[in-house]
C-alpha cells in the first residue's frame, strides 16, 4: 500500500503489453490497486487495514506471466473502495452525498442498495467507510479520472486484439475470501468461474479453465456465488467473437488474509495460473470466432 496526493488520468492504471501479442486474450485486474489518496484516508473512519479488505491484493502479480506468454495485462492502481470499475459508471448511493445526485445516476441497483456502488459506501462486513457525507463533485471526479480511463484502455485493448485475431477474450481476475457467506450458508472453493451462466463467453473457455484447474487438484465452482459483474456482462459478446469470463481466486491459497502477507502457496498459484494460460492459449481459434465466421471456416 502507498499513500499518494492525487490521481491523474495517466496514473489510473498500468497497461503492460507484450512486444508481440501472440494470443487473442487480455487479462484484467480491476480490484488490485493499492494506491490510496491521502484525502480519502483522512475522510475515512476506518483504518487502512480495514479498507484493504476489499482489495484483490496481489492478483496482478499472480497473472503477470500472461505478458511473457503474449497477452496484455491491465491493472487498476486505485483501490476498489475508492472507485469500483466493475460497476456501471454512475451507480451511486444517495445516502452518501451532501447534495442531490444528477438525474442520470443509477440509484436503484441492487449493488447500490448493498452499499457497493461505483463509489462504495461500505467495505468488508458492511462497515461504513466515511466519517461524514461526501460531495457529488468528488464522486464524479473519480468517474472521470479513474473509471473512464480504465474502461477506455480496456475497450481499446480488446478492440485491437479483436482486429488482429478475429476474436478476443477478457480474463477478468479477482480474489475472494477463503470462506464465502451466502444465504444458504458458507461455501469454500479454490476458484469460482463466472461466465454469466454461459452468456458471456464460448463454453470452450470455461471448460478449458475448469479442466486445467481440476486436473491440478483444485476445487472449481461455476457462477455461484459469483457469476461475473458489470465488466463480464458488458464486454462479453460471444456472438461477435468477444468473450469475457471472471476468475475468483481463494485468497487463503496464496496469502494470509489477516496480514495480507504472501504465504507458501503464492508460487504454487502463479504456476497453476501459468498452466491455465498455456491451456487457454492452445485453444483452436475457431472456438473463439463469431459463430457465422467459425462455421464458414
Amino acid at each position: 500500500m502507498e499513500t499518494i496526493e492525487a490521481f491523474t488520468k495517466d496514473t489510473a492504471y498500468d497497461l503492460v503489453v507484450p512486444v508481440n501479442q501472440t494470443a487473442p486474450f487480455v487479462f484484467g485486474s480491476p480490484h488490485s490497486g493499492t494506491s490510496y489518496p491521502r484525502s480519502f484516508l483522512e475522510a475515512a473512519q476506518l483504518a487502512p487495514r480495514e479498507l484493504r479488505r476489499s482489495e484483490d491484493t496481489y492478483v496482478e502479480r499472480l497473472v503477470a506471466g500472461a505478458v511473457a506468454k503474449g497477452a496484455p495485462l491491465i491493472a487498476a492502481r486505485f483501490p476498489r473502495c475508492y472507485c469500483d470499475v466493475n460497476r456501471e459508471p454512475y451507480e451511486l448511493d444517495p445516502r452518501m452525498f451532501a447534495e442531490p445526485l444528477p438525474g442520470f445516476a443509477n440509484t436503484a441497483s441492487l449493488r447500490v442498495a448493498g452499499g457497493l456502488g461505483t463509489v462504495p459506501r461500505l467495505v468488508g462486513d458492511r462497515q461504513p467507510i466515511y466519517r461524514s457525507k461526501i460531495t457529488v463533485k468528488d464522486a464524479l471526479s473519480r468517474v472521470e479520472m479513474l473509471y473512464k480511463p480504465y474502461h477506455t484502455a480496456l475497450r481499446r485493448t480488446l478492440a485491437q486484439t479483436h482486429v488482429r485475431f478475429g476474436a478476443a477474450t477478457l480474463i477478468d481476475c479477482h480474489s475472494m475470501p477463503s470462506v464465502i457467506r451466502t444465504a444458504q450458508g458458507t461455501l469454500s472453493a479454490d476458484f469460482v468461474l463466472g461466465d454469466r451462466f454461459g452468456s458471456s463467453c464460448a463454453p470452450a473457455i470455461t471448460e478449458t479453465i475448469a479442466h486445467a484447474l481440476q486436473s491440478m487438484g483444485f476445487t472449481v465452482a461455476r457462477n455461484k456465488p459469483y457469476a461475473g459483474g458489470f465488466i463480464t456482462e458488458h464486454y462479453g459478446r460471444p456472438e461477435r467473437g468477444i468473450h469475457a469470463i471472471q476468475i475468483e481466486i481463494n485468497r487463503g491459497l496464496y496469502m494470509n488474509e489477516r496480514t495480507l502477507v504472501p504465504n507458501a502457496g503464492f508460487t504454487t498459484i502463479i504456476q497453476a495460473l501459468d498452466e491455465v494460460m498455456t491451456a487457454l492459449f492452445s485453444l483452436d481459434i475457431t472456438e473463439l470466432l463469431p459463430m457465422d465466421r467459425a462455421a464458414a471456416e
